[in-house]
């Protein structure tokens, strides 16, 4: 004798609710990977452009440096293929002591600056060094 026969049937809609928001756990996830990927290749990026940027500087104070006969005065270097400017100034001292107290004479400072574009806003970065007037002079 029976007195009561219970079939458990699953609810409907339970699955398909499972599995929408699952897909949407997995899609915050994914986005916030995609995000954390981007700003990994935007920092590379501006990396690489401030490594690109460090070796102009150095070439173009190496240049300066190197040239026989200095006069003051400016040069600008315009680099289309790597939207950069480089704008060198030659300076000469007037008064520059050593550590000694002794005043040291034909001595130049030499400024180069690189202008570039970071995105839309323009930077700069400076290297600054001194040298000797009659370095290269026999």
């Amino acid at each position: 004798m029976r007195i009561f026969s219970t079939t458990h049937r699953p609810a409907r809609g339970f699955l398909l609710l499972e599995v929408v928001l699952a897909m949407g756990i997995f899609a915050l996830a994914a986005t916030g990977f995609t995000l954390a990927l981007q700003n990994a290749a935007d920092a590379s990026d501006m990396a690489a452009r401030e490594m690109q940027v460090t070796r102009m500087l150095q070439s173009s104070l190496d240049a300066a440096i190197s040239i026989p006969v200095l006069e003051e005065g400016e040069t600008s270097e315009k680099l289309e293929e790597r939207e950069m400017e480089i704008v060198t100034l030659y300076e000469k001292m007037e008064e520059m002591e050593n550590v000694d107290g002794q005043l040291l004479q034909d001595m130049w400072r030499i400024t180069v600056t690189a202008y570039f574009f970071q995105g839309n806003t323009e930077l700069s970065r400076t290297a600054v060094t001194w040298r000797y007037g009659r370095m290269y002079q026999p």
